[in-house]
């Protein structure tokens, strides 16, 4: 048999290892800038600019595989194994380039997720005010009607409303736990509106509605028995931020129920997938809002040496500090619109 010529053999190589390159040189060139970046100022990376890094070490790692065994001696393969080392010592440096991801998602990412699907939050808040208000309403001008509207599990809260009274005085001494026990239930409250989705969005809309249906029609009682303020004067302190929290995660279920529901053009469990991605970020960077709703309820609303001023003060202020971050928070141009080169 006759025998290769090596010089065309090195020449089929070369060509092969050259249209390699042409092909992933864009994203290697990316690669190539976020690394620099991040060597010179880690800092200066975001979340998405941190995202994309691990994506494309992880393209940039494949290639170096496949180099490895077309052309192992070739110069592209010696360089694009520089680079995948060069981006693992970046990507496995551990508590710095996760303290930054951390940093950028709470001053950045978080409050841009909270407009981009506000949308979902905002039918939440429809969900429950609107039974809330009507209810309410309902059972202020016929208080008889309370037995039929509200859920028989708030029943036995009728009598003791009727006799001017309220079932939230909370000891001092059992405060502490309480408070505890308030935070884990919003949390339960907050995951079962979000994990309902997955039923189609039905179940998180039982979820809005009914607890709507409780606190309006629990306003309307107390308001029709002269205690109404009493009860509001309790709820403004936490209330602000614990619905809301209750909204954003009531509008996490439905952007998982609506994903299976109308996936576009999107495979479903794909577009299950990117909404649910969407979603735990949401729910999950609401948690440390409940352990603060939680503290405020355990503490400041029911304590009656606290002024009903400073309990509104209180609510109100947390309010307007909530959502000027989540309306406000994050606008300048983001770090992750790299243009590739």
């Amino acid at each position: 048999m006759k025998a290769f010529p090596k010089g065309l053999l090195y020449n089929c190589l070369t060509m092969k290892a050259d249209e390699f390159y042409q092909s992933r040189r864009k994203e290697w060139d990316a690669l190539t800038q976020l690394v620099e970046r991040a060597q010179s100022n880690l800092r200066k990376l975001s979340t998405a600019d941190i995202e994309q890094m691990a994506s494309l070490y992880r393209a940039a790692s494949s290639d170096l595989a496949l180099a490895k065994r077309d052309f192992p001696t070739h110069q592209i393969t010696r360089a694009l194994n520089q680079l995948v080392a060069r981006t693992h010592a970046l990507m496995y440096q551990g508590q710095a380039l996760a303290w930054n991801s951390v940093k950028e998602f709470v001053l950045r990412g978080y409050p841009r997720l909270f407009r981009e699907t506000f949308i979902y939050t905002l039918v939440a808040f429809l969900l429950f005010v609107i039974p809330a208000l009507l209810v309410g309403f309902t059972i202020y001008t016929n208080p008889a009607s309370a037995t039929r509207l509200l859920p028989e599990g708030v029943h036995a809260l009728i009598p003791i409303v009727e006799n001017k009274e309220l079932w939230i005085d909370i000891p001092v001494a059992e405060r502490p736990f309480i408070s505890s026990f308030i935070m884990t239930n919003n949390i339960r409250v907050s995951f079962l509106a979000f994990a309902s989705g997955v039923s189609g969005g039905l179940l998180t809309v039982y979820v809005l509605v009914m607890n709507g249906l409780i606190l309006g029609g629990l306003l309307g009682l107390t308001a029709y028995h002269g205690i109404g303020m009493d009860l509001a004067n309790f709820v403004i302190g936490h209330g602000v931020i614990e619905l809301s929290v209750i909204f954003m995660a009531g509008g996490s279920g439905l952007m998982l129920g609506w994903a299976l529901l109308r996936p576009g053009l999107m495979r479903r469990r794909d577009a299950l997938a990117q909404a649910a991605r969407k979603a735990v970020q949401l729910l999950g960077g609401a948690v440390p809002l409940l352990v603060i709703a939680g503290t405020i309820e355990g503490f400041i609303s029911p304590s009656e040496t606290i002024p009903a001023e400073i309990k509104w003060t209180v609510g109100i202020l947390s309010g307007v500090l909530l959502y000027s971050y989540l309306f406000f928070a994050g606008h300048e141009k983001s770090k992750a619109e790299y243009r590739w080169s």
